[in-house]
């Protein structure tokens, strides 16, 4: 599997070397759509070169075009070994981006809307996404986090993940379900000391933790000048240094790149050729 795998869960054997369903039909959410039929070939084409490990959610949409349908469309019936992971939480404002969020009582609508969405009987792996795009912190999961923890005991679920938490709020969790995984900011640019300890927190565990934004994105860009040294040392492109250095960081690491083209796809995928050395490492990570 690229990058090697990661046993999800304990039970679950994904590919380190993933990919985010988030661009399928746009860019970012105030770009212009894109073809359906581009992300199709984008997903068929992933599976070929071996991801096992696909991150989506409902609300990744453009107007009756959600990416779960894509998903289904393209890949349906799965290929054993395929892993989709999904998220709820946030809902869509008018303007179509996800800026509110479910209470408790919610959940389960928007469970059941990815079941159908992407034709399943049973989720992989369902995320808790918190906050919006504000910082981690500040409020309590515990009584959203007990929702899906119930239907994951009624069998709609295989395993839950947390996403934008900090340290406390995974130990919240914990003391109500088991966690599989932690989905956070986190990219070679964007190493923050709080996110360092929930790091180790997941490394101690044997929790996955999946970076969104792995290449950067809106205000928080890759830096390329920092990454092309060590990119032509190993004649690769800045994207492919930055994923293989979240690879290199921690064996936990899952990686999840997006993009709505088929070039830019297998360009990341070329990550996984990729050993980075500590001295690499030091030199991508500066004082981090």
């Amino acid at each position: 599997m690229p990058g090697g795998e990661f046993p999800l869960g304990g039970d679950l054997a994904v590919s380190r070397l993933g990919f985010g369903a988030m661009r399928l039909l746009r860019g970012s959410f105030d770009s212009d759509p894109r073809d359906p039929e581009e992300g199709t070939a984008v997903l068929r084409r992933a599976v070929e070169l071996g991801v096992s490990h696909i991150d989506t959610a409902w609300f990744y949409r453009v107007g009756d075009i959600g990416a779960n349908d894509l998903i289904r469309e393209a890949l349906s019936p799965y290929p054993p070994g395929l892993v989709i992971a999904t998220k709820v939480g946030p809902l869509l404002g008018p303007e179509g981006r996800p800026t509110h969020q479910s209470d408790a009582g919610g959940l389960r609508k928007l469970v059941e809307e990815n079941l159908k969405s992407l034709g399943l009987d049973r989720l992989d792996l369902v995320y808790l996404r918190i906050g919006g795009m504000s910082a981690p912190g500040g409020e309590s999961l515990g009584e959203r986090f007990r929702v899906l923890a119930g239907l994951r005991e009624e069998g709609l679920i295989r395993h839950l993940g947390i996403s934008n938490v900090d340290r406390g709020q995974l130990a919240e969790a914990r003391e109500i379900a088991p966690v599989a995984a932690v989905q956070n900011h986190f990219h070679v640019h964007h190493v923050r000391p709080q996110d360092l300890g929930l790091l180790r927190d997941c490394e101690a565990a044997g929790t996955g933790f999946a970076p969104f934004f792995p290449l950067g994105g809106g205000a928080d860009p890759l830096q390329a000048a920092r990454l092309e040294p060590a990119a032509r040392r190993h004649g690769a492109t800045v994207r492919q240094v930055a994923l293989a250095y979240l690879l290199a960081r921690s064996p936990v690491m899952l990686a999840i790149p997006g993009t709505g083209s088929v070039a830019h796809l297998e360009e990341n995928m070329g990550a996984a050729r990729i050993r980075l050395t500590a001295a690499d490492l030091e030199e991508l990570a500066g004082s981090v």
